[in-house]
């Protein structure tokens, strides 16, 4: 059982993974019917190799939380995000997901290039690809909530918008709307919710925030309102589960919420088709 204590420590580590769960969940269902799966997986670690060069300047003064450090991590996602928006087309000769496959093992190299010349590099190694959300404070809850609610209500304002490019590309094209210009606020805002997700919760665990529960809802639903009711509905089990797990058998938070998605979406694809011939008898 969880004492009083306990359950104060683990609030803020909580109510975190609950913001990461609602504004990854919406954005994954943008990169999943782009067929873009790994771009949130390449943006975030070319946010982190931003921030291994931060923590390489002055600037940093050696503190991962600096100011600079966010800075220059988001202009590196933002440069990403340009790319990302400038290489998406139908007569492309390489398709997309390669130039976003490169971006992610280019920036991985040469962030551990980087690392190499820091001081306790396996510490930061593992804190960019798992991150460490039990560390996370009050005030930064509160940072990014409002954050993901201003970058939530962007989304929300230019729904329309943004939805028509992700589910019919062409068709957003032949209707005369900039498209690359809307593909650059799209992987812009996404560019600012990778990098303070990162900073928090690791690379590993912002990537399976945003893909896991957009596939899972996929298995179930076909319409936008119910796989995010699906997908808001199992990032916050898992996040509840995954912390309660981490804690309780004394293992590092981020890698354990990790696998515990992995193992929820295993368990919701093997009942599928029971649910499926229950509903045809």
């Amino acid at each position: 059982m969880l004492d009083t204590s306990m359950l104060a420590f683990l609030a803020a580590p909580f109510v975190a993974s609950l913001i990461l769960t609602g504004i990854h969940a919406y954005l994954g269902v943008h990169v999943v019917e782009r067929g873009v799966i790994f771009v949130d997986l390449s943006l975030a670690q070319i946010a982190a190799f931003g921030a291994t060069i931060a923590m390489l300047t002055p600037l940093a003064s050696g503190d991962p939380h600096a100011p600079a450090v966010y800075w220059i991590s988001l202009v590196f996602t933002f440069l990403g995000a340009f790319v990302f928006s400038t290489i998406r087309s139908k007569r492309a000769r390489i398709p997309q997901e390669a130039i976003i496959g490169i971006c992610y093992a280019v920036a991985s190299a040469a962030a551990i290039l980087a690392m190499s010349k820091a001081t306790s590099e396996s510490e930061h190694l593992k804190d960019m690809l798992v991150g460490n959300i039990l560390a996370v404070s009050w005030p930064e809850v509160g940072k990014t909530a409002l954050l993901y609610s201003a970058i939530g209500a962007f989304h929300f304002i230019f729904r329309h918008k943004f939805l028509a490019i992700s589910m019919d590309h062409k068709k957003a094209e032949q209707s005369g709307l900039n498209v690359k210009f809307w593909d650059f606020l799209f992987y812009a805002s996404f560019g600012f919710v990778v990098t303070s997700s990162v900073a928090i919760a690791g690379v590993l665990l912002v990537f399976c925030y945003l893909i896991v529960p957009s596939v899972a809802a996929m298995l179930y639903a076909d319409s936008i309102g119910k796989r995010l009711a699906i997908g808001w509905s199992m990032g916050t089990l898992v996040s509840a589960l995954g912390v309660y797990l981490s804690l309780q058998l004394d293992l590092p938070t981020g890698a354990t919420i990790v696998c515990t998605f992995g193992l929820v979406l295993i368990i919701m694809a093997s009942v599928r088709p029971l649910i499926q011939r229950h509903a045809v008898s």
